[in-house]
């Protein structure tokens, strides 16, 4: 699905013939809140030049005006993740789902409840919590705005640009901390193998985010990785090659220690 647009939904179909495997297998990459598919593109395009089928959706709320995230819930956002997965289901037998941020916490979920759908997660920058003291001042701060200056662009690599929002709505981040609520008990119900990575330095994610996640899965295949020279946004930053070669041989390992050829 070719588009000229960085932030629109991308996907591309499987090549099976240059992942050595008879069968086509699919990863489903989600980005992050206030973000957009562009801070995935390049992870997701080269996945799929090494054979991958991937799908990016736009999430609900995203890609277009803050102000429209903020008409949208944590459970459209899965939602629609959801049907990602399902879109690749059809035509792979195996599917990986990897994020940024918010969206390798929907990952996790999708990994909760969907079981065998998933073949394993891959995290980058996870976020899963948010304990900055003005979370509890949200129910009166929504009366009074419905945004606040975001954090954008967080990339230590020159030149690059996530297209995110540079507000932060509200109403959706209200939302974003109910869906923390809702995950956290689900993740020991997390059992696919695991790559996460994380950045040294990040001035987005909640720190204990990357740690929770590591101490309550209940995954025994677990891939830790730091990347020493990015920020939040790592897959546009200076450790995304690693990212990119790390999510290739993960998705190909797990894929045939599950279904050999």
């Amino acid at each position: 699905m070719p588009t000229s647009s960085p932030t629109a939904a991308w996907s591309a179909a499987a090549h099976p013939e240059l992942t050595q495997s008879e069968r086509p297998v699919g990863v489903l990459l989600l980005h992050g809140f206030t973000g957009s598919p562009a801070s995935i593109r390049p992870w997701a395009e080269f996945l799929a030049t090494r054979g991958y089928a991937v799908d990016v959706p736009l999430l609900p709320g995203h890609g277009t005006r803050w102000q429209d995230l903020n008409r949208t819930t944590w459970r459209e956002w899965y939602d629609e993740a959801e049907r990602g997965l399902d879109r690749l289901l059809v035509d792979n037998h195996r599917v990986v789902v990897g994020g940024l941020s918010m969206g390798a916490a929907l990952a996790l979920m999708l990994a909760a409840k969907r079981g065998p759908d998933v073949a394993g997660v891959i995290s980058v920058n996870v976020s899963v919590d948010n304990r900055d003291w003005r979370r509890h001042l949200l129910p009166v701060l929504r009366r009074v705005t419905k945004s606040f200056p975001g954090i954008v662009d967080d990339i230590k690599k020159p030149g690059q640009t996530e297209l995110g929002y540079d507000r932060l709505p509200l109403d959706a981040s209200a939302s974003l901390l109910d869906f923390y609520r809702a995950l956290q008990p689900l993740l020991p119900q997390v059992t696919q193998p695991l790559l996460i990575l994380c950045s040294s330095e990040d001035h987005v994610a909640d720190p204990g985010s990357h740690r929770a996640v590591l101490e309550s899965v209940s995954s025994i295949d677990v891939i830790e990785k730091v990347l020493p020279d990015s920020y939040h946004v790592a897959t546009l930053d200076n450790d995304a090659p690693t990212i990119f070669e790390e999510s290739v041989a993960f998705v190909h390992a797990t894929t045939h220690a599950q279904h050999p050829e």
